[in-house]
């Protein structure tokens, strides 16, 4: 990319267009392309992979009152939908388009007037201290957002380093401040979740204290520190819930002017002279370990640093990332490829302190020797196209998120490597044990060298009895419906996952163990009706589910999928499934009925996590399952189908818009399955060190490879009508094969696409021409 210095240019959140004069990746993205009434991803101020997130907070929805869940508490993911009126304030931590939520730590709001210490109604901000806002005077670029509190006059900019929130409040002549402090405030709040708050008032600029939170991370820990511009004129606090024992505390008058603040709901207010100086620059730092630690990050990352000189050290942090990449298209197209570029390195996020030290698994405080610990780890999702891409373009952070994971394993007591797990704790959610497919895919590829410790990890993972269906697994082959409403869809995962493990000990050179998880990588074939053709939950007695409907999402034995789109979830083995579906000529009639068929409103309207937007036929692109299915096609004597279908999903799903995503991003997966797609090539089976190709969506794309290698992907003139590959040629010379290595790609070079209206129908027929799979069938 051309480097030149040009003035940044903002884009507003409610344009989606770019300047022609703009020169940098970052002023390409647009960070609030999201999701529709979904998880919308939009971190606001951070750094790339880092631990604090920065974001404005449109509502307080709670999960559940007494119990009882909120159905619109899905929609505030983030904390932020584009279609709100209000801003309730801005937090620290935020999930980038996950489908479950938490977080949302340390809620600051300035404000002037009467004192008011509840948030308020979103229809009536003027009760509480939130304030409305216009699209208008919002600016949003990597790194930094900024906008106008309209109820007070108070123009709010943020930005961020990795460890450090930074806010620049400009308050409106003649008029004094104050900050409220909401210790109370998070994202799928519910009464109790804030276990434990204290505040510590340790001189007219400094803060520190922590809270304890039980959400989806059961015990998070959030330690922080706060230093301020100027000086506290007067201060105090009240605690929403009554204290039953105060001991003798109660000698003192602790709500005003007192410098030690606890309680379970505590919202702490500040007051300032702004009258005389309208600008208050805060800057909020977050440890895991302590306050010191807190303390520790403010003075490494922003002590003696302006708000104008840790903004633009942001910008040139993204623009480091992003600057990875050169693309020719469009101006929505190089938008929608830097804003997914932008999404990928949102999450994972750093999660240790500068000096090493991070809470581990087991809540005990440890160090970080030669890596740098990361949490929040959405392994349902990112095992699939994330990690991949990040062993692409950023290896050495895969390989210490790698190491991340190991360290996870071996502070669990139940053994295990993550499932989705954030801020120290196992949360548990969807199914699998995908962390093992990370680790092996990284071992392919080279990034990570010790495959004897991550073999360990993945054998101890795999063998779990009592983790969902394991220990029937391990005895009968599957998993019995009458054991887990999963049963299908995890015997199908836990497939996969053992092929990984296969891998890995074929790399370690431990024929043996190779040999035991290759039989458990078949288990797969256990529960496919070859009466039907379609994957079928099977009880314990060895009987399939009687009634059956292939369509169905619900108490059929998959998690938000079907039969249908899971049936194609065997990427290890795909010549072994196209025969258990009937053959070759079948599993195409499949493949294109499933992207070509209407599928009833029945079968997902009461359905979060898929909608119309979602899907194309019956192919569900806006969550996870499917995301490999269009690629299939390569291993039949049609692989131009996947070249058609690959452009219609990308115009579809991925448009630079507000609503631009067809479904969540899910910490990146979404995003990375754009960004290979639109290069060419997929990573259909990690684990292998294949790439299933596809073809180029834009006329041409320049990776800069991390062993300073290029590689140029040529597509001249490819557009919606010359969608097919004619042919190909890898540095000049005619390539084939369904695919290539990661070695090949590291190569570099030039991969040059001749595009055609028309597909070559004989391209990639042979053999040998064929990507990888376990058998050449089941027989």
């Amino acid at each position: 990319m051309n480097k030149m210095k040009k003035k940044v240019l903002m884009m507003t959140m409610a344009a989606a267009t770019l300047s022609a004069v703009a020169q940098q990746p970052v002023d390409y993205v647009n960070p609030i392309i999201g999701t529709n009434g979904m998880g919308h991803t939009f971190p606001g101020a951070c750094t790339p992979f880092g631990w604090v997130q920065l974001s404005p907070d449109t509502d307080t929805i709670p999960h559940n009152i007494n119990g009882a869940y909120q159905k619109n508490a899905y929609e505030y993911c983030a904390g932020y939908q584009y279609r709100d009126k209000t801003i309730v304030g801005f937090s620290h931590t935020h999930l980038s388009g996950t489908g479950h939520s938490d977080l949302g730590d340390i809620l600051l709001m300035p404000a002037v007037g009467d004192l008011k210490l509840n948030p308020g109604r979103a229809d009536h901000p003027e009760e509480g201290y939130r304030s409305r806002f216009s699209h208008a005077t919002e600016k949003a670029t990597p790194g930094y957002y900024e906008v106008m509190l309209d109820d007070y006059g108070i123009k709010a900019q943020m930005t961020a380093t990795q460890r450090v929130g930074v806010h620049k409040y400009t308050f409106p002549k003649g008029k004094d401040g104050h900050l409220i402090l909401d210790l109370v405030h998070g994202i799928y709040n519910y009464d109790g979740k804030v276990l434990w708050a204290n505040l510590r008032v340790e001189n007219d600029t400094l803060l520190t204290g922590y809270r304890i939170t039980n959400g989806w991370a059961r015990t998070n820990y959030t330690y922080f520190a706060i230093s301020l511009s100027q000086p506290i004129k007067d201060y105090g606090y009240k605690d929403k819930q009554k204290v039953l024992y105060n001991g003798f505390w109660r000698r003192f008058n602790m709500e005003k002017n007192f410098p030690e603040i606890t309680g379970r709901k505590i919202v702490a207010y500040f007051n300032f002279d702004t009258a005389e100086d309208p600008e208050l620059v805060v800057k909020v730092a977050l440890s895991a370990v302590s306050t010191e630690g807190a303390v520790k990050n403010l003075r490494a990352e922003a002590s003696g640093k302006s708000f104008e000189q840790l903004a633009e050290a942001a910008r040139t942090d993204w623009n480091n990332e992003l600057d990875h990449f050169e693309v020719e298209g469009t101006p929505d197209q190089k938008a929608m490829f830097y804003t997914s570029l932008y999404h990928t390195m949102i999450n994972p996020s750093v999660y240790m302190d500068v000096d090493g030290s991070y809470r581990g698994l087991d809540h005990n405080i440890h160090q970080a020797k030669g890596f740098t610990n990361y949490t929040i780890f959405s392994l349902w999702d990112t095992y699939r196209a994330e990690h991949p891409f990040l062993n692409l373009v950023k290896p050495e952070r895969n390989a210490d998120m790698v190491e991340s994971m190991i360290k996870h394993e071996q502070q669990s007591v139940h053994g295990m490597l993550p499932v989705w797990s954030l801020m120290g704790n196992e949360n548990w959610c969807m199914s699998g044990y995908h962390a093992v497919s990370v680790l092996a895919d990284a071992i392919t590829k080279g990034v990570f060298s010790n495959a004897d410790e991550a073999l360990a990890a993945m054998v101890s993972t795999s063998t779990v009895p009592y983790y969902e269906g394991v220990a029937d697994y391990m005895k009968l082959g599957y998993i019995p419906l009458d054991k887990s409403g999963t049963a299908a869809s995890s015997t199908l995962e836990y497939a996969y996952d053992d092929w990984t493990i296969y891998q890995t000990a074929l790399n370690a050179g431990n024929k043996e163990l190779a040999e035991t998880y290759r039989k458990r990588a078949l288990n797969y074939r256990n529960i496919y009706d070859t009466s039907i053709g379609f994957a079928r939950p099977r009880y314990s007695d060895g009987t399939f589910k009687k009634e059956f409907d292939v369509l169905q999402t619900y108490g059929e034995g998959f998690i938000e999928g079907n039969s249908w789109n899971f049936s194609f979830h065997v990427p290890h083995d795909v010549f072994g499934m196209m025969d258990l579906m009937g053959g070759e000529k079948t599993f195409v009639q499949k493949l294109d009925e499933l992207f070509s068929m209407h599928l009833p409103e029945k079968y997902y309207e009461h359905n979060e996590d898929i909608t119309e937007e979602c899907l194309v036929g019956g192919y569900v692109h806006g969550n996870e399952p499917s995301h490999h299915v269009p690629y299939l096609y390569a291993w039949t004597s049609q692989p131009w189908k996947t070249q058609y279908w690959l452009r219609e999903i990308l115009n579809k799903m991925y448009k630079n818009d507000i609503n631009g995503l067809g479904g969540n991003d899910d910490c990146g997966q979404m995003s990375a399955w754009y960004l290979f797609s639109v290069m060419g090539f997929y990573p259909v089976c990690p684990g292998t060190d294949q790439y299933v190709l596809g073809a180029p969506y834009l006329p041409y794309v320049k990776l800069k490879l991390p062993n300073g290698k290029t590689l140029e992907i040529k597509a001249p003139g490819v557009s919606d009508k010359k969608r097919y590959v004619q042919s190909l040629k890898l540095n000049g010379e005619s390539y084939d094969k369904m695919y290539i290595t990661h070695a090949d790609i590291l190569k570099g070079g030039v991969l040059e696409f001749k595009m055609a209206s028309s597909p070559n129908k004989r391209r990639g027929l042979s053999a040998e021409d064929k990507p990888y799979s376990l058998t050449n069938g089941i027989n």
